[in-house]
This record gives C-alpha cells, sequence and structure tokens, in this order.
C-alpha cells in the first residue's frame, strides 16, 4: 500500500475510504474561526439547522450546519438578512464526502457593534491623513458635465436632476445606476466612481442615496470605497441619506451634502443668482467708471483754470524777462572784467616800459659795445679795461647808433674818475634794438 498520495499509481492506488479518512483527519486539524456575514438561508429540521452565510461585501457564499439549541440561546431569534458573527469549525462526512462547515457558536452583530466597528474604522482612516482638509479639492464654479452614481431609478437620482436642472438648466449628466446597498453595493459603485473618475470630461462626480437603516448605508463605510474615494482625481460629492446619516463617505469626499437635494444647490450655481450678480456688478463697473470720469474731468478742468495754461504765454514771458536779465548781468559782468583787465594791461605795459632800457636811452644815456668786423656791437663795455686804445666802439643812443675809437682810460677809484680818456666818434648808424645794459655816454659821465 502506497504510504503517500504521490506514490499511488493506475496499478497501485489507495481505497476509497483510505482517501477520505485522511482528508477528514486534514481537514479537522483546522482551528475553528469566527467569521463575519449575513444570513440569507434558515431551515430548521428537528435537532439540527442550516443555514447560508453571504459575505458583506462580496457575492460570496459558504452553506453552514449548526445545533438547534444554538439558535435557541438567542435573545432575538435570527431571520434571513440578520448579520452575524459565527465560529465555524471545518468537518468532513465520511458516507457522503461532503465538506461541512459545523457552526459552534453564533451571534447577531447589532447596531451597537456596527457602529462601534464604523468609529473604529473611521478613527484609523482619520489617522492616516485620508479626511485632511489640505487633500480635498475645490469644485469648480460651474462643472460641464457631472457624473452621478446613484440607485437605479431611485429618488435621489430624479431630486439631483430636478433641482440641478432647476438652478442651471444646461448642466449634463452622466449617470450611473449601481447597487446601493447590498453585497453587490461596494464594487459597482467603485467600478462607476473609476469609470467616470477617468473621464477627463467629467468635472465633479456625486455619490447619491436616500436615507435607509444603518445596514443599508454600510456600503458607504467601506474602507474600499472610502480608499476609491481618496484616491479619485475628480472632486467628489457625498449625499447619502439624511442630515442625520454620518457614513464614512462623508468624511473622506471633498465635499458633504445632508441630502442629494442639497448636493445639486451646491454643485451648481442658480443661474437667476448669477444673473443678479452680472447685473450688480455691471452697475458697480458703470458707477465706478462714471466716478473716474467725473473725477478725471474735473482735474482736467483744474489743470485748465490754472493761468500757466490760461496764459502759456506767461511762461515764455517771464522766461523771456529771465533770460534779457540775464544776458544784461553777464554782459555787464563781462564789460567789467574787460575794462579791469584792460587796466590792468597798461598798468602792466607801463610798468614794462619803465624798465624797457629804450626808457633809460631817452633819458640820456648810451651803451657802449665792442665793435665787431661787421660794425655792429657786441660786447658790452663796462670799464675802460674792456676798451683800450684804438679799439673800435659802437655806441647805441636813444636814437640811431654811431661808430667811436677808444683813446685810453682809467678806472675809478675811490669814488673818482680818471679824466685821461677820450673818444673819438666815427660817425652815426642807424639805431636799433639790442639787449644789454643802459650806461651814461662819455659826455654825460664827464658832465657828471
Amino acid at each position: 500500500m502506497p504510504a503517500t498520495a504521490a506514490e499511488t499509481s493506475p496499478d497501485n492506488p489507495w481505497p476509497l475510504q483510505l482517501l477520505s479518512r485522511k482528508l477528514k483527519v486534514h481537514i479537522e486539524r483546522a482551528p475553528a474561526a469566527w467569521i463575519e456575514g449575513q444570513v440569507i438561508e434558515l431551515n430548521r429540521r428537528g435537532s439540527s439547522a442550516f443555514v447560508t452565510l453571504r459575505d458583506t461585501d462580496a457575492e460570496i457564499s459558504l452553506p453552514a450546519s449548526l445545533w438547534s439549541n444554538v439558535l435557541d440561546r438567542q435573545k432575538v431569534p435570527l431571520e434571513r438578512g440578520s448579520r452575524v458573527v459565527a465560529l465555524v469549525k471545518p468537518e468532513f462526512w465520511l458516507k457522503t464526502g461532503r465538506l461541512n462547515m459545523s457552526v459552534k457558536d453564533i451571534r447577531p452583530v447589532g447596531l451597537g457593534d456596527l457602529l462601534a466597528r464604523i468609529e473604529r474604522l473611521r478613527q484609523a482612516l482619520g489617522a492616516e491623513g485620508l479626511f485632511s482638509e489640505s487633500r480635498k479639492k475645490r469644485l469648480p464654479l460651474l462643472p460641464h458635465r457631472i457624473g452621478l452614481i446613484t440607485g437605479r431609478d431611485s429618488d435621489a437620482k430624479k431630486d439631483v436632476l430636478r433641482n440641478a436642472a432647476l438652478r442651471w438648466p444646461a448642466v449634463k449628466f452622466d449617470v450611473r445606476e449601481v447597487a446601493v446597498q447590498g453585497v453587490s453595493a461596494v464594487g459597482q459603485i467603485v467600478a462607476a466612481l473609476k469609470a467616470l473618475d477617468a473621464d477627463p470630461h467629467i468635472d465633479v462626480i456625486v455619490i447619491a442615496r436616500g436615507g435607509g437603516a444603518l445596514e443599508d448605508l454600510l456600503p458607504f463605510s467601506n474602507e474600499g470605497l472610502v480608499r476609491a474615494v481618496s484616491a479619485a482625481a475628480t472632486p467628489v460629492v457625498s449625499a447619502i441619506g439624511h442630515e442625520a446619516d454620518h457614513p464614512i463617505l462623508d468624511d473622506v469626499a471633498d465635499l458633504r451634502a445632508s441630502t442629494p437635494t442639497d448636493a445639486a444647490k451646491r454643485i451648481v450655481p442658480d443661474v437667476a443668482e448669477e444673473f443678479a450678480r452680472v447685473r450688480q456688478a455691471r452697475e458697480h463697473l458703470h458707477r465706478s467708471v462714471g466716478r473716474l470720469v467725473d473725477r478725471e474731468t474735473d482735474r482736467l478742468h483744474a489743470l485748465r483754470s490754472r493761468p500757466v495754461l490760461a496764459s502759456p504765454e506767461r511762461m515764455l514771458t517771464a522766461r523771456e524777462e529771465d533770460v534779457e536779465r540775464l544776458r544784461k548781468h553777464a554782459h555787464n559782468a563781462v564789460s567789467s572784467a574787460v575794462v579791469r583787465a584792460s587796466d590792468q594791461v597798461r598798468h602792466l605795459r607801463a610798468q614794462v616800459r619803465a624798465l624797457s632800457p629804450q626808457k633809460t636811452l631817452d633819458r640820456g644815456y648810451a651803451v657802449v659795445q665792442v665793435a665787431g668786423a661787421d660794425g655792429t656791437g657786441h660786447d658790452v663795455v663796462r670799464n675802460p679795461g674792456q676798451a683800450p686804445e684804438g679799439t673800435n666802439l659802437s655806441v647805441r643812443l636813444a636814437e640811431g647808433r654811431l661808430g667811436a675809437v677808444s683813446t685810453g682810460g682809467a678806472v675809478s677809484t675811490g669814488g673818482a674818475v680818471s679824466t685821461g680818456g677820450a673818444v673819438s666818434t666815427t660817425g652815426a648808424a642807424p639805431g636799433g634794438d639790442h639787449p644789454g645794459a643802459a650806461q651814461p655816454s662819455t659826455q654825460q659821465q664827464n658832465e657828471d
């Protein structure tokens, strides 16, 4: 006999009872587990009962069996649609080869338990920051197309469409009708939300449903739906139930409307109010422009009434007078400066002329120079030793020049001058300028 299933073959198979016993041992080794679901079938058969539990968020069901005394322990009898938690353990029936889930304990989930569970989920999601105001997106002022997720032919749908059309007749909707309660609600709502969010023509999405019991509104507190709304790029408006209803969807949505009607009022403006605002804006603009024109007109009148603009020639006349006054002042200043400079030039000229050698010659002095070969004077004679006897001399007078020959002389000592020397003239020559010190003529020296 093969020890394991892998060792079996067509020639050496296991007996069916061996496989069944091994399956029973393997399955019943699994521990009991608490599960949550909704009772969709419940049948009593003597001392035993059979129930079918369905997942609250998916189309998955599981049959189970339990003893009647387990049901009898319940204070409130279980009914179809009841939300319960049950302690189940898998069992394998050898005779029929069937897998059975045996319910060891079952308890109804009350409103208090549901509320506590919702609050715990709300706090956990809030701690992640999903409800932060910084994550919320602003709604467009006038959306071109609105996505509406609501129940099939529901009053919420009619309220949103009717009230939105009354406020803005040109509004357009893309309506997605889905289940808004039950096990398929979450999946359909999330699918519709993703489809609308992917449409670039949708400016805002509204999730609307009328009022209902807490159990009916549970899909709108589902974690999967809440995270899908948080991840949406398009602004989402929550319009679930009435004012008192507060699913988690209200916290994560970009805008919470108390009712579907309130959502319609908040997603589109009132055309009558907008026309009134336009009229008010036009009137305000007209008044503002009128005040501006009046103010600028007054300023123009004030400017035109100023003397400078009333008689512009006054400004030129005043500047002309200033220019004439400045011109006269400049002429007088220049004339005074010229007169002072002329006087100064005459004074300097008189000084220069007073120091001129010609003036000295005019007073009777003469300049005696040693005559050169060309007859012109060269070195000035300052003592008799420079002109020994027979030296040709050139005598410069005030007017003209004459030649002379030295007959010798003596040098003055102690203030006395020797009179033994004489100069003979050889003729006159025309006068001319020559630098040199002016000295008295011989005759003048003798006279002195």
